[in-house]
């Protein structure tokens, strides 16, 4: 039953058998002591940059440019 709800709960199940009831308290703590604060948490000017690139960059075509395509279609 692999990616089902009934897969995934007994797949915890077994994970909880084979390494003990503390599991996945113990992976996430790894992850915790893993994680840096920083990205954009970290750096305001990092994220405004970002973000403006990002809201430059337009993936539609012009409406110009859809009426000559819709024309010489016809």
């Amino acid at each position: 039953m692999a990616g089902t709800r009934d897969g995934g709960v007994a797949a915890a199940k077994t994970n909880k058998t084979r390494h003990g009831k503390d599991f996945y308290a113990r992976i996430g703590a790894k992850g915790g002591r893993n994680g840096r604060t920083g990205g954009f948490a970290a750096n305001r000017e990092l994220a405004r940059k970002a973000g403006a690139k990002g809201g430059s960059i337009s993936r539609r075509r012009k409406a110009s440019d859809k009426k000559a395509t819709t024309q010489a279609a016809a």
